[in-house]
């Protein structure tokens, strides 16, 4: 039911992007609310059915990474009124709805292992993966940024409403509230859970490292766009490059490279 509303939201999102009635906009948030209502309903059944956090294999941290790509979307979209981003955007979570749906996941739950019994494991992934679903929203905004600025600079009539700037404001202020969350989530909440099930900070394992690797683009997204005054192509690219470094650390280091992470 979740996925059906997700398809329709999409279906009606990609109506308003070609007949700019706003009547069609407003049904397309209201079905996304909706299967995000459905979803968060699904997740709590998981929860109660496992007995433990939704998100302790891959299906599960699928499932609640689009949980948090559409929460991340509403918030972002009821603040700075981008309804034109959301057929692309929807296509991102209807993907990764299918992957988690796929015979390629296993969707049953087992007992958690020891290291993951704690109440680190809520704070640590649920916040790493909502600091991510905002860095998917920039990845979206940025190349539509790109394919944006591409058409201005050759004097074509924009099919969108949205401009290359307000694009470019739109990701900047998606990675402005992304990055702090995936560094307390990733990096703070990581760090602690890591001390208190194997003794140490910091081991340098693969998801570790990589992690690391993501927060350092993300800063220096940041970095160069409020000390050297960056803009628009650069940052650009700085945020694509972010999300498929986070989303190598998700998925790549995961099923390419072993470590203390497999499992997750």
């Amino acid at each position: 039911m979740t996925f059906l509303a997700y398809i329709l939201s999409c279906f009606f999102y990609f109506s308003f992007l070609f007949s700019k009635r706003e009547t069609v906009g407003k049904i397309a948030y209201f079905f996304a609310a909706g299967g995000l209502i459905l979803h968060t309903l699904a997740l709590i059944l998981r929860t109660i059915e496992s007995g433990h956090a939704p998100f302790t294999n891959m299906y599960e941290s699928l499932s609640f990474l689009a949980w948090s790509s559409i929460l991340a979307y509403l918030i972002m979209e009821k603040k700075y009124k981008f309804r034109n981003v959301g057929p692309y955007f929807l296509l991102i979570v209807m993907a990764v709805m299918a992957l988690a749906s796929s015979p390629l996941m296993p969707k049953d739950h087992t007992p958690l292992v020891p290291a993951l019994q704690s109440y680190w494991l809520w704070l640590h992934v649920s916040v790493t993966l909502l600091g991510e679903a905002f860095f998917a929203l920039a990845f979206i905004t940025s190349i539509m940024y790109l394919t944006t600025e591409r058409r201005e600079k050759k004097g074509k009539k924009l099919k969108s409403s949205l401009s290359s700037l307000k694009l470019d404001w739109i990701s900047y202020r998606c990675i402005a509230v992304g990055f702090p969350l995936f560094t307390l989530g990733a990096l703070v909440f990581g760090m602690v859970w890591a001390h208190k099930a194997w003794g140490s900070y910091w081991s340098w394992d693969p998801k570790e490292t990589w992690s690391l690797i993501t927060w350092f683009v993300f800063a220096l997204y940041l970095h160069t766009r409020l000390l050297m005054g960056w803009r628009g192509r650069r940052s650009a690219w700085i945020a694509i490059i972010g999300f498929l470094t986070a989303m190598f650390t998700y998925f790549g280091v995961n099923y390419l490279i072993s470590g203390l992470h497999s499992y997750a």
